[in-house]
Order: structure tokens, then C-alpha cells, then sequence
């Protein structure tokens, strides 16, 4: 199968195409700018894809850059589905990656599909928009939708949280500036969701939503302790009020049960995570 795949050479990507080509796949990375309608529309044309995954977007929550978020999030998704629908044949599937953001603050947990979006920053309202909007495109296009809970592994920017915590042990630094230590975030493998990103490629239903999470949280405060397990390094754990956010979500646990139904019938049930072994492998 032949996939355009926007965002090819960030972090997410990276892995993805690397795993879709493993599978047999043929990848053909987007480099036009989302923003330009017209070397957007000329790239699609020439690459007519059997398939589209859109991962590209404005993804670091605290990109000081407001209007991007929905520059690059929800009109640059827009472009790319305007020109996915004037190909004589259109793609069979076009794979979009949302975030499990949208739920926002939520006393319920863990969180499935159906639970009702909150956005509780312009990341999310971001991607809850281009939600939306996509799905103005549902007759002429087969879209699914993917809430990737939070997730980490080799090669993640050092801005996120993970891997900056792991950069530290590393250098035996001293001491490190986090934000709140006790938000509960899921921190699932990049190979697990490259793994049911392909599964739910292939197998989703059309017009389907679908969380990727393992169900299972931890607060930085545990991370920090594996870390320092592994490493046999403590440092001071500074708390820096720059780092912690307004409307900050607390925990966002999500329920995997819709996306276990699927990878089980894909052969390929959902794997109980091991936090200890990803850190190990990020050191």
C-alpha cells in the first residue's frame, strides 16, 4: 500500500514509517507546507496515495505561538483534505491523529470515546476543531480518527518531559526545574502506538474514533523514581512555577477497550506496558 505520511521526519513519523516499511508498505513523505494550498494540492496529485496518515502538527502544549495551533492544526488539516478529495480515485483511508487532550479535566476515568470533549488548552480546542471539521468530509473521504494518549521513546525532543528528565540522569546533573510532579499521564512505548496506528490503518472502522492508551498512569514523581533505580543518581527535583500550567489536566488515563477489540482481531492483543524497560532503553 502506498501512504502519504505528513510529519514524516518528527518523532512520531520517524518510527511509523519505519514500522510501516517493515510491513511492506511504501512510504511517501509529505513536505509541502500545510499552509500552502497550492504545492499541497500539486504533491497529492503526484503522489495519488491508497492510503493517508496525518500526523504533522503543532503537538508541544506550550508553543508560545497560539495562532498555530489552529493554522497548522485545523486549516492546515483542511487543506490536506481538500486536496485529498479532488483526486479522481481517493485514498481508501485517511488516518488522522487527534489527542487524547480533547477530554481535557475529567473526574471520570479511565476515559473512553464516547466520554464528552472538555479542551482545557489551545492544544486540544486545536485538535478538537479539526475534529469537527473533518468530519464534514465523511462522504467523500474515509477518515478515522486517532486520540493517542501520552506516549515517549528513543529520539523524543528534549522539550518534552521524558526525555528531558532522562537527559538529566545522563549528565548526573545536579538538580532539574519540573512543573506539578503529581499530574498522571500515561507514558506508553512509540512502538506500541506505531503498532495499532498501522492495526487501525488497516482494520478500523470508517468514521470511527479511536483512543491508543494502555489504560495505565503514572505520576512524575514514579518516573523520577524508576530513573533513579536504573541510574543510581538522585538530584534535587526543583518545582518551577513557570513550568506549571493553567488548566493543567490532572490525570488522563484512557480506556483501551474499543482499541483492544480491534488489535485483538488484528492478531495482536494489546501488551501489558513496561515503563521500567522504556526508560532503561532511553538511557
Amino acid at each position: 500500500m502506498k501512504i502519504l505520511l505528513t510529519g514524516a521526519d518528527g518523532f512520531t513519523g520517524r518510527h511509523f514509517a519505519k514500522k510501516a516499511t517493515d510491513a511492506g508498505h511504501q512510504i511517501v513523505p509529505l513536505r509541502a507546507d500545510l499552509r500552502d494550498e497550492a504545492a499541497l494540492r500539486t504533491e497529492v496529485i503526484e503522489a495519488q496515495p491508497d492510503a493517508v496518515v496525518h500526523l504533522a502538527a503543532i503537538a508541544f502544549v506550550g508553543h508560545a505561538d497560539l495562532g498555530a495551533f489552529y493554522a497548522v492544526n485545523v486549516v492546515g488539516t483542511t487543506n490536506l483534505l481538500d486536496a485529498l478529495a479532488l483526486l479522481s480515485t481517493p485514498p481508501h483511508r485517511v488516518l488522522l491523529a487527534s489527542s487524547a487532550n480533547v477530554y481535557g479535566n475529567s473526574e471520570h476515568s479511565p476515559l473512553s470515546e464516547t466520554h464528552p470533549p472538555a479542551p482545557a488548552n489551545h492544544y486540544a480546542m486545536s485538535k478538537l476543531a479539526m475534529e469537527y471539521m473533518a468530519k464534514t468530509y465523511a462522504d467523500r473521504l474515509d477518515l478515522v480518527i486517532i486520540r493517542p494518549f501520552n506516549y515517549t521513546g528513543r529520539g523524543q525532543d528534549v522539550n518534552f518531559v521524558i526525555p528531558k528528565i532522562a537527559k538529566h540522569f545522563v549528565e548526573k546533573a545536579s538538580a532539574i526545574s519540573l512543573g506539578n510532579l503529581d499530574v498522571e499521564r500515561e507514558f506508553n512505548d512509540i512502538q506500541l502506538m506505531c503498532d495499532a496506528y498501522l492495526c487501525i490503518m488497516e482494520h478500523g472502522a470508517p468514521g470511527e474514533t479511536y483512543n491508543v492508551c494502555s489504560g495505565h498512569t503514572y505520576t512524575l514523581r514514579e518516573v523520577i523514581a524508576m530513573f533513579e533505580q536504573l541510574t543510581g543518581h538522585r538530584m534535587a527535583i526543583e518545582v518551577n512555577p513557570d513550568f506549571v500550567r493553567k488548566n493543567e489536566v490532572h490525570r488522563l488515563c484512557g480506556n483501551p477497550d474499543k482499541l483492544n477489540a480491534l488489535l485483538s482481531g488484528c492478531g495482536m492483543p494489546l501488551p501489558e506496558p513496561n515503563l521500567r524497560d522504556l526508560l532503561a532503553g532511553m538511557l
